[in-house]
């Protein structure tokens, strides 16, 4: 009995980012993406400018809605992918900000788009590392490598993106002279620890703040300076012993509670064809 190919959108069950973005530890990563991203001014000022965080619920509806559009990004169709890339890249193309000079400036040029996929590609595969997750070097390189594909969904040129963890470190080389931690960077930092969540999700309140915590822990110690903070090596041996408990403290926990619902529609796509090849 023959079964049309599976759609499984981006990547699939053999894929290094199902591997990696299945573990639930990996939403330390996604705060940590956060803080990095923030160090790029202009990154900033627009997501600041265009996201009133003083205004009750919308700071957590954009990271909602970014949670949603990555999980879309990492499980869904191909056609789920097409119409979620286009919604953000029309929305990008609209917005602008303002510099500290008084320029105005798009949110999508290039090289703020780079800035902000690096950002939460390096965090992924840094929390992955350090958590106990058994991945070779090998692994991380064709997880950057996959994650190129996600490049594309935003705009950018895939032939431009880091391809390893090599090259990664050379875009953070590269870059990092031109960066810092503007005030708003250190306003959202701060107000991080205490978010507007909507009333039946208040106990997340308990939650964030150790998160934050570890999460800022895990920062490059270049990153952790330009906030202000110490970067001792101490921290970073501190907060890998954290995260090899938090991998391992959820490692009893069934899988099928931990997936996202675009995680879940394609897990049960692929149990589907299963039943129908066999």
């Amino acid at each position: 009995m023959t079964t049309e190919p599976a759609d499984h959108g981006l990547f699939g069950p053999d894929s290094l980012t199902w591997r990696i973005l299945g573990e639930p530890v990996i939403w330390v990563a996604g705060f940590r993406a956060l803080y990095l991203q923030a160090l790029h001014p202009r990154v900033m000022r627009g997501t600041w400018q265009n996201t009133s965080f003083a205004r009750p619920g919308e700071a957590w509806g954009r990271f909602v809605r970014t949670t949603e559009f990555v999980s879309v990004r990492t499980y869904g169709t191909m056609a789920e992918v097409a119409r979620a890339g286009r919604r953000v890249r029309k929305i990008h193309s609209m917005l602008t900000g303002i510099d500290a000079d008084g320029s105005r400036f798009r949110l999508d040029e290039p090289e703020l788009l780079m800035w902000v996929h690096c950002g939460e590609i390096s965090s992924y595969a840094d929390i992955a590392r350090r958590c106990g997750m058994g991945l070779s070097a090998a692994d991380l390189d064709a997880f950057v490598d996959e994650q190129r594909r996600s490049a594309a969904v935003i705009g950018l040129d895939p032939d431009t993106v880091p391809a390893s963890m090599a090259g990664l470190d050379a875009f953070y080389e590269e870059t990092r002279p031109g960066i810092y931690a503007c005030a708003e960077a250190r306003q959202a930092l701060r107000r991080s620890y205490h978010p507007d969540v909507p009333a039946p999700l208040l106990g997340l309140k308990l939650v964030v703040p150790p998160v934050n915590t570890l999460a800022f822990a895990t920062l490059p110690r270049w990153a952790r300076r330009m906030y202000g903070t110490p970067g001792s090596p101490l921290t970073d041996a501190a907060a890998t012993v954290a995260l090899r408990m938090a991998h391992q403290s959820v490692t009893r926990i069934p899988r099928q509670l931990t997936y996202l619902p675009a995680a879940r529609a394609a897990h049960r796509r692929e149990r589907e064809r299963g039943r129908r090849a066999a």
